[in-house]
Formats: structure tokens, C-alpha cells, sequence
């Protein structure tokens, strides 16, 4: 049996498809609540999934998030996406997709790395790298569409690092990663409990 095989077994698949229905959920919860943009709170199941299935888990989780992300743009259930995507379309799909994918896969790593040592701590540092490598790649492709940034943030009276750190990023990152961290040890608990299972 190869890597391929014996990661998609039933045990993980089943994990899949409840993180994937958690991700649906959670992603319709945070089209409803926002700051300036959505608060993303499908970074706990992406979380979830990096810790209990590691690189393969983050970045399958992470590009499910992403092109739900997108669709909710595209078709305007997110109105701020929708608007990037009316001016950028491909650059929106790639932000959409690429940050929170890579934040998945670095989650994953992150945990591997460390829980050798301690799972703890592991499982709170890459609780934390998730929403911080996604709202870092949202900044940097954001910047690619800087022309954009500068009319919203003309609308909203700052400039537009400000508009884009501050306002745009900021709260929510901050949000996000606070939601991360008070969960950490709910996650821990559900890992060290699917561990004695297995």
C-alpha cells in the first residue's frame, strides 16, 4: 500500500467529510458576521484537519475553504470578494485559494515539527500559524491588486496600508487567531481522545 492509499483509508476520509461539512457550516456562519471582511472561521476545521492528517489534510481542507471562499465572491453571498473579483478576477482567485491552502500545509508542518517534543505546544503554535499565514499572503496579494485597495480606502478616509493592515486584515486577524487560540485546547482534547481511539 503507498502513501496515497494509505492515507485516503476510511478513518481519514471520514475525517474529510466531517471537517468538510464543519468548513460548509462555518463558512456560511462567517459570510454572516464581519468586521470590514468576513471573519474566516474555517480556519478551526482547517486547523483540525492539518493536526489529524498533516500536510495532505491542511492543503485538501485548505483548497476547499479557498474555493468556497471564491464561489461566495463570484456569485455575491461575500460582497468584498465579489467586488475584488469584479476587478480581478484571476488575482481573486488565487488570494482566495493560495493563502488559505498554504496556511493548512504550514499548520500541518508546523504540528508534525513540533509535536515530537510536545503536542501541546504544537497544537497552540500551529493554531496560531493558520490565521497568521493566511492573513500575511491576504496582504501580499492584496497589494497586487493596489489599485483597488487605494478606492476603497479613499471611500473609507485612510490610506490604504492603513485600510489594509488596520482595517481590512488587522481586526479580523486578530479575531480570527483570538477564536484559534480559545480553542486550542478544545482541539488538543479532541486529538488526544482520537488518538486513544485509533
Amino acid at each position: 500500500m503507498n502513501n496515497t492509499q494509505r492515507f485516503f483509508c476510511t478513518k481519514n476520509i471520514v475525517y474529510l467529510a466531517i471537517l468538510t461539512a464543519l468548513l460548509v457550516v462555518l463558512n456560511l456562519l462567517g459570510s454572516v458576521f464581519k468586521v470590514i471582511t468576513s471573519i474566516n472561521l474555517t480556519l478551526i476545521p482547517i486547523v483540525l484537519g492539518a493536526l489529524l492528517l498533516g500536510l495532505r489534510g491542511g492543503i485538501i481542507l485548505g483548497v476547499i475553504s479557498g474555493l468556497m471562499t471564491f464561489i461566495f465572491g463570484v456569485t455575491g453571498i461575500d460582497p468584498f470578494t465579489n467586488y475584488l473579483f469584479t476587478n480581478h478576477p484571476f488575482l481573486t482567485f488565487m488570494v482566495c485559494t493560495v493563502k488559505i491552502t498554504a496556511a493548512g500545509a504550514l499548520g500541518g508542518l508546523t504540528y508534525n515539527l513540533l509535536s515530537k517534543k510536545n503536542k501541546y505546544v504544537a497544537t497552540f503554535v500551529a493554531s496560531a500559524v493558520v490565521p497568521i499565514v493566511n492573513t500575511a499572503l491576504f496582504i501580499l496579494g492584496a497589494l497586487t491588486m493596489y489599485g483597488t485597495f487605494s478606492t476603497l480606502s479613499q471611500g473609507a478616509g485612510v490610506g490604504v496600508m492603513y485600510y489594509l493592515i488596520i482595517l481590512c486584515a488587522g481586526l479580523n486577524f486578530l479575531i480570527e487567531l483570538g477564536i484559534n487560540l480559545l480553542v486550542a485546547p478544545a482541539i488538543y482534547s479532541v486529538i488526544k481522545a482520537l488518538e486513544r481511539v485509533r
